[in-house]
């Protein structure tokens, strides 16, 4: 079965998100509570307007009242309106005067409020001559017999003016919220665009490019990026300690079996060759472990990176040298910026083995192109020798096994390329080759 598709991580796990949600939750939040305290704050400012308008026109009729001139025109401005809303009227007794905008119709008091201070017009609820809605201002007036204030305003001189207020309001919070959250968008981005740079310099660290993250960070992020390097150089030490026992066992096990091949070099001692053989076998067995482990240290993380064209055309000289009597051409197309993440001496090993294999079976024409694809680099060697069918090529691959004797070698050289490309990660098959013969595809990770 294919591995899952990796998706988008889910909203928990990514700190952009959780930024940009807690930021938009938080601005929103306090736009409502500023929308809320805004919309109180002019309400209050407009009914005090309203209640100063009617308070004064209540004052003016209690001084016309206590000077008897009540008779005279009090329909001041906005009294003077057609229409019902705005009006007055005075009781006294069996008396009651009224504003012009009453026609004849009466103020009904449905509520009053609480009378705190007498001398002061106080607030009531009531209706007007046709049942509308009023906001009334009622002032009781002592005396002879007693009197009594009203003044009255339409609720929609209350309403209209705040709903057009809280509109504009509304419109002004909406801006202000898009543009606070642009701005926290752009907040978060910025603040996480040292965690994307250091994530690029992780990555050219794991590809060879750098072998340390650089120290130049923010405050908050230089304690981790100090424990990367560390960590970075221990596995440095680590390796360097790997490198040192194989070196050191590769000399312990080499120095005896020099020894023994030396010792059973004289015919007496050894006169059918079958031990010199298993020497011979042991010697090879024993240098392709070393190399395994070798690799396998270095397996973790590339620390450098090996260019191809220089390797391939330092080969192609030698071999061209050592086959100048087949007289084998070798045609190069590797491009100059093209590197892998191998040591060299596992690259020249790797190279070496196939295009060796394809000068020493070609008829004289050996073809050697690299290429990047599909985030890996290939290296394709082809000859126009008489090439191999599938089941020659998965018996060539196999340790040792060698489809003719009498050309020179010992079946070693595919499975140790194949093994140690498996070891960094890629891999080795084998074709038919457009000029005839093998064509070996050496895969290595970018």
């Amino acid at each position: 079965m294919p591995p899952p598709k990796k998706g988008p991580p889910p909203p928990h796990r990514s700190l952009r998100t959780r930024l940009l949600a807690a930021a938009l939750a938080l601005v929103l939040a306090a736009l409502v509570v500023a929308g809320l305290a805004i919309g109180v704050i002019l309400h209050r400012f407009v009914r005090g307007q309203i209640e100063g308008h009617l308070d004064a026109q209540i004052v003016a009729l209690r001084a016309g009242l206590e000077a008897r001139r009540l008779s005279q025109n009090r329909d001041a401005p906005p009294f003077d309106r057609d229409g019902p809303g705005w009006a007055w009227e005075v009781r006294r007794g069996p008396e009651t005067f009224g504003s012009g905008s009453l026609r004849g119709g009466h103020i009904t008091v449905t509520e009053p409020g609480p009378d705190d201070e007498p001398d002061r017009p106080h607030p009531a609820d009531g209706t007007g001559p046709r049942g509308e809605r009023l906001i009334l201002r009622i002032l009781g007036v002592p005396g002879t017999p007693p009197a009594t204030i009203v003044a009255a305003a339409p609720r929609a001189a209350l309403y209209g003016p705040l709903r057009e207020a809280l509109t504009s309001l509304a419109l002004a919070l909406g801006v202000l919220g898009l543009c606070l959250i642009a701005g926290l968008a752009l907040q978060v981005r910025l603040g996480l665009a040292p965690l994307r740079r250091l994530r690029a310099d992780l990555a050219a660290v794991r590809a060879g490019r750098r072998e340390r993250v650089p120290e130049e960070q923010p405050a908050e992020i230089k304690p981790l990026v100090a424990e990367l390097n560390a960590l970075l150089d221990q596995n440095a030490q680590n390796l360097e300690r790997a490198r040192g026992h194989v070196a050191n066992l590769a000399h312990a096990l080499k120095t005896p079996l020099a020894t023994l091949s030396m010792a059973l070099a004289d015919p007496a001692r050894d006169p059918g060759g079958a031990l010199r053989l298993q020497v011979d076998d042991m010697d090879r067995r024993v240098r392709h472990h070393l190399r395994r482990a070798r690799t396998a240290a270095l397996a973790g993380s590339a620390r450098g990176r090996t260019p191809l064209a220089p390797r391939v055309s330092d080969l192609r000289d030698a071999l061209v040298r050592l086959y100048a009597e087949k007289g084998v051409a070798i045609a190069l197309a590797v491009p100059d910026d093209l590197s892998v993440p191998c040591e060299g001496q596992d690259l020249d090993e790797m190279l070496g083995n196939l295009v060796d294999n394809a000068c020493r079976w070609c008829r004289g024409r050996v073809r050697v192109a690299a290429f990047s694809q599909a985030g890996g680099v290939v290296v394709r060697v082809e000859d126009d020798g008489p090439g191999l069918d599938g089941a020659a090529a998965e018996a060539v691959m196999a340790r040792g096994r060698r489809l003719d004797e009498g050309v020179p070698g010992h079946g070693f050289g595919l499975p140790i390329t194949l093994e140690l490309a498996e070891l960094y990660g890629g891999g080795l098959t084998l074709g038919r080759s457009e000029l005839g013969g093998l064509e070996a595809e050496l895969t290595l990770p970018a």
